[in-house]
């Protein structure tokens, strides 16, 4: 069984074994610690302590720590991808990817991050300066998900070390395995710098939460997690960072290549089986297009492998477990009901006799008020519904509660400009969905949250400013008590 990491060594605990299924044969691959409050209080003493020093590590030391983070990152790139394989299902090429964008995030962080402190200003009188300094806020405690369980703890955890915070890690239930595995990367560092507790989030992600030594709660989950996470932090005025739901539109113009959006509309919904935040869940075809598309769209789907990721064929895994695909089959199934149709897809898969695989879905006759549109479904489902154009796309687009991304495909530069300036969206993608980029900021609008990681927002969302005025002169000012004086002048 997997221990805790706390303070630069593996930790025993209390807690009792909780499981990791792998989701492709629903076989049991390994144990770890069901965390418990007290696991959790020790791991923030442990990063409490270490923070003193951390924090004033200079930038330059700081800068060659997240390099070699970088680098062991890359030394176990098989090894990482293979576990976040078996405990998540991604096709392994994906989570061989996602360690490599995990190893550029720190690189990243590593370089912007030794030389970011602050600004100058140009003082409002004479002999003196005035300028600004960032701080860390202390303890962070990251909470992260199971859909992406290295590459959003990097956009956590690689800003908040390259800002002087120490941090309490939390990974999912679900995929717990390849963040352990971190623990050997990480032991470089000095202890109790970056520390990993396993267990449910409302048990060991709730101790963090209302711990009072956390200064900062860092999660990606739910709408629904982060009001409660919210709720929790406002009682103490704690800050909190959160990355919530997505529901991004997918608008396609009469004048895309079909051929080209046809692969692009179907990597965007069906990526990691649907489970991405940023995934396209609704898509908007002009009618001009519309029919060609569709046809399309469902002999591509039909020509993709479903299967274990482990195998080098396989495009589409499994959903993460039974409880997430059954919750993708009921919408679809709602929305049958309400008059969607069905083309191909649509059911979970026959061909395994484990696992917990979903085929790709492509419907049509979708309409705008359903479930499926109007909530975020997690699978891999194609909505398809008509537009007049571009107005009509844009303002189903905004029909909707979230705002983490959009796409478009078009060359008609009006008609993308103007769903750019109008579309409500954290990222807006102009042919070519999903594509990040260390250096510009991801995050949403509306109830996808309110907190940008990823480029300099990224490392300022793990600082604090202060404000620095020096006089180099001192000499009473004219201004000062008694006013007697100052009113004569």
């Amino acid at each position: 069984m997997k221990h805790q990491w706390i303070g630069g060594r593996e930790v025993q605990s209390k807690g009792q074994a909780l499981e990791v299924i792998n989701p492709a044969t629903e076989d049991i691959i390994d144990e770890v610690t069901r965390g418990t409050i007290d696991d959790a209080g020790h791991a923030v003493s442990a990063a409490r302590q270490a923070f003193q020093k951390w924090r004033w590590i200079p930038g330059a030391e700081k800068a060659q720590a997240l390099h070699r983070i970088a680098s062991n990152l890359r030394g176990h790139q098989k090894e990482l991808a293979t576990l976040m394989t078996l405990e998540g299902g991604k096709p392994f090429c994906e989570n061989r990817d996602e360690v490599e964008w995990t190893a550029s995030c720190f690189d990243y962080y590593a370089e912007i991050g030794r030389n970011s402190r602050g600004t100058s200003l140009p003082p409002v009188f004479e002999h003196q300066v005035n300028f600004t300094i960032k701080e860390p806020y202390g303890v962070v405690a990251a909470i992260i998900p199971w859909n992406y369980p290295l590459l959003l703890l990097s956009w956590k955890v690689a800003p908040a070390l390259a800002a002087g915070n120490t941090v309490v890690i939390k990974p999912s239930e679900e995929t717990p395995l390849a963040t352990l595995a971190l623990a050997e990367v990480f032991a470089e560092l000095p202890p109790g710098v970056v520390n990993i507790v396993t267990g449910f989030g409302e048990e060991v992600g709730e101790a963090l939460v209302r711990h009072k030594g956390t200064d900062l709660i860092a999660l990606t989950g739910s709408v629904e997690t982060g009001k409660r996470v919210a709720q929790s932090c406002a009682a103490e005025i704690k800050k909190t960072h959160l990355e919530l739901g997505g529901n991004d539109p997918f608008i396609v113009c009469s004048d895309a290549d079909l051929e080209v959006v046809t692969r692009a509309a179907c990597w965007a919904a069906y990526l990691n089986a649907g489970q991405v935040c940023t995934g396209a869940k609704r898509f908007y075809v002009f009618d001009a297009i519309a029919d060609d598309f569709t046809d399309r769209v469902v002999r591509f789907t039909r020509s993709l492998k479903l299967g274990d990721g482990m195998d080098p064929n396989t495009d589409i895994g499994p959903a993460i477990n039974l409880t997430q695909l059954q919750d993708v089959h009921s919408r679809v199934e709602e929305a049958v009901r309400d008059g969607a149709r069905i083309l191909t897809g649509g059911s979970r898969s026959t061909i395994f006799k484990k696992g917990f695989f979903y085929e790709p879905t492509v419907m049509v006759d979708v309409r705008q008020e359903m479930r499926l549109v109007q909530t975020e479904t997690f699978g891999p489902v194609l909505p398809i519904m008509r537009v007049r154009d571009i107005d009509h796309a844009i303002e189903l687009a905004n029909d909707s509660t979230y705002g983490l991304g959009a796409n478009i495909y078009t060359n008609n530069m009006e008609w993308a400009m103007k769903a750019m300036e109008r579309i409500t969206a954290g990222t807006f993608w102009i042919n070519d969905p999903l594509t990040d980029n260390d250096a510009g900021p991801f995050g949403g609008m509306r109830q996808t949250g309110h907190s940008r990681e990823l480029g300099e927002e990224g490392l300022d969302e793990f600082r604090e400013t202060k404000h620095v005025h020096l006089d180099y002169k001192q000499e009473i000012k004219p201004y000062w008590y008694p006013y007697s004086e100052y009113n004569k002048r």
